[in-house]
């Protein structure tokens, strides 16, 4: 139809219009990265802030967003994905190993990964928080998650006679509380201790749950 606009589909530079449009959207949420996550944060960056320090326009913005909101989502999004990835490969490289030995890998590639840059824990644990309702689902959905992940290895390790068989939701869901809690107040400098330490003392308190007093492991 004549006068109507239809997005480019050829190669430019080599490039296609879909490889040009992800390197624009990563240069956007890398850029979010750093103001959302650092200085000035969500709630103070304004699209106009966003496009400059993205080396883009407002107009290229509003081609790949609606608002700084879907910007925000998409990050926090991606800031899980990293340390679900994380998470995971260290689960398979652990794969038959005593729930001890395995938790401490699992938590240590987990806190290795958010605390890695500090932008990523503002992201993850304050700037998500209390934006919509929208968001705040987002938010729970992706703590389900990990509840999920919790309980999955605590429904295996029961199988393998290493810990209590029982309903480990709430317990798993008051667990992810306290992992998150521990790992930002230390990131914040209000924990007095090492990243290690702070990795024994997760791994000592989800044993305790697993492992209630007066429950011993059985042989498999």
């Amino acid at each position: 139809m004549a006068g109507r606009l239809r997005a480019p589909t050829g190669r430019y530079g080599g490039r296609s219009a879909e490889e040009r449009q992800a390197e624009r959207r990563r240069r956007f949420l890398d850029a979010a990265l750093q103001l959302f996550g650092d200085s000035p944060g969500y709630r103070s960056t304004t699209v106009a802030a966003l496009s400059e320090a993205a080396g883009l326009s407002t107009r290229q913005f509003y081609e790949e967003f609606r608002t700084l909101e879907d910007v925000l989502a998409d990050l926090h999004l991606k800031v899980n994905d990293w340390a679900e990835e994380a998470v995971l490969a260290a689960a398979a490289d652990t794969e038959g190993l005593a729930i001890e030995d395995r938790a401490t890998a699992i938590f240590r590639s987990y806190a290795g990964n958010v605390t890695a840059d500090p932008r990523r824990i503002r992201i993850t644990f304050v700037e998500i928080v209390g934006v919509s309702p929208r968001l705040e689902e987002q938010r729970l959905a992706r703590r389900a998650r990990w509840v999920d992940f919790i309980c999955a290895e605590a429904q295996a390790a029961a199988e393998r006679g290493e810990a209590a068989p029982r309903d480990y939701r709430v317990a798993a869901t008051a667990f992810i509380g306290s992992v998150n809690g521990l790992i930002h107040d230390w990131s914040a400098g209000w924990v007095p201790a090492t990243l290690d330490e702070v990795v024994d003392e997760l791994v000592r308190q989800l044993l305790g749950i697993l492992r209630p007093g007066g429950w011993s492991p059985t042989a498999p």
